[in-house]
């Protein structure tokens, strides 16, 4: 990208007089915009403490922190907050506790600690415990939180068949706040009602931060943008970038409509219009355009480049999803001898996760290095959080996120209801659930066979504890699992006898991995503490594994894709009910997918392949498949249909030659 700002975007880093929309497309540089912006606020003398800029991944907030860091110096970047929507959330929430009746140090629930707690929740209610039940509730729980809806208005909106659900609601947040807990939703919706329940609160945070910047403003849910209006307040001292083409999380409450409700809001938005694209060649954006302009739009933009127009986009054709795999990886081989590139320009594409399985075994029988985006990490599994909970307790009793994951896992017959009385009467003594569970008050709170039932819990915690750091830690691992009949209760939690298995092997797995770690520990240190301390730091240990990704074929789903650039992409599976998928075919939601194809071609820098199969494997039957609609709305001058040319013998034998050269290849 050249070194100056172009017009547009020289006017959007110095208009801050009044509330401004950035209409950025794709590649046109709006990370730059941004952090160009915070630079020039500094220099015009508003200290850096009194902005924040807010992200919606950690990843882009490491990213716009390095490229601000370039721009001033560590003083004039002292105090500056580049955060995330629910980072922001949770220090606003650790700063005003008090304010909203919680008690300091307050535990995060994550997605599988509220399943656990709703699964009781249900198990305790009137019907009987059924696992589709979970899912759903916890799904409309966040919907209704996104829609800023609290518990109060969820019972009185409900419809007869939401009832039950929304007093599950009510009884889980009830819960929530008996254990001192907040889940991921709560981090947006409890400062918002927060700010809006307490002005002299409102008032601090308005005076703290003076200049709000938002990014991928089209992916606010309906509770962030009043977060953000609250924030900005009347004078509306912020920047918000989007791009509504590119919105694409409809499915999790993303509210693109959000940007048109600023015109609305704020009189005085100045909008700007980001449109020279820095990243692609004007064939790509052409077909884009082309394709996009098929959804309506609230703002029209269009996107151009001076960066030369390129090859023609490819359209490539196979019979079945196996070719396509085969079909794929052969190509990729083929470039890469042929332009003498790495693994690491090429991005393969899908809409599914499932899509990728074919093309992991052709890329492995190629020897090809690949990286999976968003692949489920083995610490997000629910029977490795269970042990690492059991470790950090025996290291910290006073964790509460790890007592409540635990404390009823296997069943130890400690419901909600005792578990609830536990957290009101740990709340106003100030103290851990733990240590509540010794005093001699509680007496008053719970049935005998309920305060016994905790107690004995807390024995045999301390016991182990002090077991496991003063002996064989790894013995000890292996008897309280044993002790506790862990492994039996995976069988009765399993859907079937090989998840079970597969389960077992992941928590033999997790112990092998411990051990090889606790070598590594300096004797002087507490080993456990030690282990338990450098689980804390996986997320670092999952950025070093994406940084490595750099020459291995990246393989992610097109919304894992956005934000992300590639020299040449594959997009794959472009057919009926795959891109558009037939969920959103089903209920009308081709606009979304429409912007998912658009977001896909738009990560191409200099190529771009469409993948089709004429049949694909589908729920164990072979089907018949037609090619995608978005095909026939792309312009059919700018597409080469490989299928469609006769056969070129002189390309027959480069591609000889490049398989000779690879097999060589993995032969040495």
């Amino acid at each position: 990208m050249a070194t100056k700002l172009n017009p547009q975007q020289q006017t959007a880093v110095q208009t801050i007089d009044r509330p401004l929309l950035v209409l950025a497309g794709a590649g046109s540089g709006k990370t730059r915009v941004i952090t160009e912006k915070i630079a020039y606020l500094v220099r015009q003398g508003l200290p850096a403490r009194h902005i924040a800029a807010l992200t919606f991944t950690n990843k882009a907030s490491r990213e716009m922190k390095a490229r601000v860091s370039k721009l001033l110096d560590d003083k004039e970047l002292r105090g500056l907050r580049v955060a995330t929507f629910h980072s922001l959330g949770l220090e606003i929430l650790r700063k005003e506790h008090k304010t909203l009746q919680y008690k300091a140090g307050i535990s995060l629930f994550d997605e599988q600690d509220k399943i656990t707690l709703l699964k009781n929740l249900i198990t305790h209610s009137s019907q009987n415990y059924d696992i589709d039940a979970v899912t759903i509730y916890s799904g409309l729980i966040g919907q209704w939180k996104n829609a800023f809806v609290t518990p109060e208005q969820a019972l009185s909106l409900a419809k007869a068949e939401e009832l039950e659900a929304a007093q599950i609601y009510a009884d889980y947040t009830r819960s929530l706040k008996a254990y001192n807990a907040v889940d991921f939703d709560d981090l947006i919706l409890l400062p918002v009602l927060l700010l809006q329940q307490f002005p002299d609160v409102l008032a601090k945070w308005q005076n703290t931060l003076r200049y709000l910047l938002v990014d991928e403003y089209q992916d606010t849910n309906l509770t962030q943008y009043q977060l953000v209006k609250l924030l900005v307040g009347k004078l509306g001292k912020f920047t918000v970038v989007g791009d509504d083409d590119q919105s694409i999380y409809a499915w999790r409450g993303a509210h693109p409509e959000n940007l048109a409700q600023l015109q609305k809001d704020y009189t005085r938005l100045e909008v700007i219009k980001l449109e020279q694209n820095y990243r692609s060649y004007g064939r790509i954006l052409k077909v884009a355009n082309q394709l996009i302009a098929n959804n309506p739009h609230a703002f029209e933009k269009k996107l151009w480049s001076d960066m030369g127009y390129g090859d023609p986009l490819r359209v490539l054709a196979h019979k079945n999803d196996l070719e396509e795999a085969k079909q794929v990886v052969a190509e990729i081989v083929h470039h890469k001898f042929k332009t003498g590139g790495c693994y690491g320009n090429y991005a393969i594409l899908y809409r599914s996760n499932h899509q990728s399985r074919l093309f992991e075994r052709s890329l492995r029988e190629q020897d090809v290095p690949y990286f999976i985006t968003g692949s489920a990490s083995f610490f997000s599994y629910a029977e490795i959080k269970d042990i690492l909970s059991y470790l950090r307790l025996f290291v910290n009793p006073d964790d509460d996120a790890a007592f409540l994951r635990v404390v009823n896992t296997p069943r130890r017959e400690i419901g909600p209801t005792t578990l609830e009385k536990l957290g009101a009467y740990a709340n106003g003594r100030h103290i851990s659930l733990f240590s509540a569970c010794s005093e001699m008050g509680l007496k008053a709170h719970l049935s005998e066979p309920a305060l016994a039932r905790l107690q004995k819990f807390c024995q045999w915690t301390l016991r182990t504890s002090i077991e496991i750091q003063s002996g064989d830690i790894f013995a000890v691992m292996q008897a309280f699992i044993q002790h506790i009949n862990y492994h039996q209760w995976l069988h009765e939690n399993s859907p079937s006898q090989a998840a079970a298995e597969r389960k077992i092997k992941n928590v033999d797995d997790l112990i092998e991995w411990l051990q090889r770690l606790a070598e590594k520990v300096d004797d002087s240190e507490n080993t456990l503490e030690a282990i338990v301390a450098k689980i804390q730091l996986l997320d670092i240990l999952d950025r070093n594994q994406a940084e490595e990704a750099d020459s291995q074929v990246s393989l992610m789903t097109f919304h894992a894709a956005k934000g992300l650039e590639f020299p040449h992409v594959f997009l794959i599976g472009f057919e009926e009910d795959i891109l558009p998928h037939q969920n959103s075919v089903e209920t009308g939601n081709i606009e979304e997918e429409r912007r998912l194809a658009y977001v896909g071609i738009t990560r191409a820098q200099h190529t771009c392949t469409f993948s089709y199969c004429t049949h694909r494997k589908r729920y164990g039957d072979i089907i018949e498949s037609a090619p995608s609609r978005f095909l026939e709305e792309l312009p059919q001058d700018e597409l080469e249909w490989p299928s469609k040319k006769p056969v070129d013998k002189e390309e027959q034998k480069v591609r000889g030659k490049a398989n000779l050269a690879h097999l060589k290849s993995m032969l040495s």
